[in-house]
């Protein structure tokens, strides 16, 4: 205990930063239901936020609503392809990233406007993950340095 008693001494001096929380990032994953379902478990375990939709049409309408930082659809929906519904979000949000997971498609042929694509079962989840981990990155750019703090004037 006298390791944590003098850590909350110096965070009292303002001798250290307190910690701050980030905000989740928010996921949109399109796809059938047990995709959806690996997509969540694999994600949420990661600390992300899951947005699920099984139609084109019901992801555009969560889109709407804001606070999506990437969308991860298949690209065979029900409604429409995949690849209309990435040029679709990238009409209102063109910095978003959209992955893009096909069982039909070779990931060098594609004419949406996808940040990456994806041949199902061709990746493993660790490779999904890291990707996307880049992607926000990405979108965020790189962080900034700290401003140094100014010293402290001494108690009289």
């Amino acid at each position: 205990m006298p390791h944590i008693e003098k850590v909350l001494t110096y965070w009292i001096a303002g001798e250290i930063e307190p910690l701050t929380m980030t905000s989740k990032k928010t996921i949109l994953c399109v796809d059938d239901e047990h995709s959806l379902s690996i997509h969540r478990l694999t994600l949420e375990t990661r600390g992300y936020r899951v947005l699920t939709a099984n139609t084109a049409q019901a992801a555009l309408d969560l889109f709407r609503l804001g606070g999506v930082d990437l969308v991860l659809s298949s690209a065979e929906l029900p409604d429409c392809a995949g690849g209309h519904l990435a040029s679709r979000v990238k009409e209102c949000s063109p910095e978003l990233p959209i992955v893009l997971l096909s069982a039909q498609m070779k990931a060098f042929h594609t004419d949406a406007p996808v940040d990456l694509l994806l041949r199902k079962g061709s990746y493993h989840q660790a490779e999904l993950l890291e990707r996307i981990r880049l992607l926000l990155v990405k979108r965020r750019g790189p962080r900034r340095a700290a401003l140094p703090t100014p010293p402290r004037a001494e108690a009289c």
